[in-house]
């Protein structure tokens, strides 16, 4: 079974910083793309920024410029390095990885969610 936990979700003024974390773990053979969702109240889930296993990233046009993905292959984690936070980065954050497990075909994976919270 794989399990994606994130962390580093919470409340910043304007301005500010955040750095979320997740951690892919359980009976892992390989992981492809990884990446962080977001959801905001009433809206859709949308693409935050996304990282291939060679290092290739993308990121929402929202974002760029602002946030950083990166990810640590051996340790099978990802992150997500927020910078000049608005109040409409304010959802819930969703860490998803394209896992192929070591006895099953690969799917995608989600976390939990983490809230970030955004304050003007």
């Amino acid at each position: 079974q794989v399990q994606l936990v994130e962390s580093g979700g919470g409340l910043v003024q304007a301005g500010g910083s955040l750095r979320l974390s997740c951690a892919a773990s359980g009976s892992i053979f390989s992981i492809n793309d990884m990446g962080w969702y977001r959801q905001a109240p009433g809206k859709q889930r949308e693409l935050v920024a996304a990282v291939t296993s060679g290092g290739s990233t993308n990121y929402a046009d929202s974002v760029k410029g602002r946030f950083t993905i990166s990810r640590d292959n051996a340790k099978n984690t990802v992150s997500l390095q927020m910078n000049s936070l608005k109040p409409e980065d304010t959802a819930v954050y969703y860490c998803n990885a394209d896992v192929v497990p070591k006895w099953s075909d690969g799917m995608q994976y989600w976390g939990k969610g983490t809230l970030v919270t955004v304050s003007s």
